[in-house]
């Protein structure tokens, strides 16, 4: 599994050239309400067994979560399915909020 700070996934963002990753958000439903970085895809950790399929497998996929824990145990079970590309955003979204995005919400 790869890994990925605040930082590093701002620049590849910003990268017009890079593969846009899939941006998966493994928080609850109530943590994205509360602050989510644009475009990321809301899918709950526990929902995620039930729900890999609607993934691409060959897609980058770039996991969130709040600080990182929850995100990279999705990470390590999708890489397990066979997803390829697989990162962990280090830090998380609390990570994002502190070092790219300071206005955004923390919890």
């Amino acid at each position: 599994m790869q890994h990925m700070n605040s930082l590093e996934l701002a620049a590849l963002l910003a990268n017009a050239t890079a593969e846009a990753p899939l941006l998966l958000d493994v928080r609850e439903p109530w943590e994205f309400d509360l602050c989510q970085i644009n475009g990321s895809l809301l899918m709950p950790m526990a929902s995620v067994p039930a729900r890999q399929e609607e993934l691409d497998p060959e897609r980058p996929v770039i996991c969130i979560c709040h600080h990182g824990a929850r995100s990279m145990q999705v990470a390590a079970f999708l890489e397990r399915a066979g997803f390829e590309h697989v990162t962990n955003l280090t830090g998380g979204i609390h990570g994002w909020a502190l070092q790219v995005d300071g206005s955004m919400a923390t919890y």
